[in-house]
């Protein structure tokens, strides 16, 4: 995957592999100890709340999606669900 700036990335779509759009990404949270990304943190959208994802979600009801199922990065974010 080519290099991409973590602000580009703010704001931007996540997708589902199936097409089902999961909300905006918020933030990536990472481990401070190896460097590495952790997971995405994406904010539910009305279309989101109507339906059941297999997501954790953090206190603040945003879904903590794991940095290795990230499928592509282009227009949207598209993840392995």
């Amino acid at each position: 995957m080519a290099d991409i700036l973590a602000e580009n990335l703010s704001g931007k779509a996540v997708m589902g592999s199936d097409g089902t759009e999961l909300g905006l990404l918020y933030n990536i949270t990472m481990d401070l100890k190896s460097g590495s990304l952790a997971d995405l943190l994406v904010e539910q959208t009305e279309e989101t709340n109507q339906i059941s994802l297999d997501f954790p979600t953090d206190d603040y009801g945003r879904y903590r999606i794991p940095v290795g199922r990230v499928e592509a990065v282009k227009d949207y974010i598209v993840v392995g669900r």
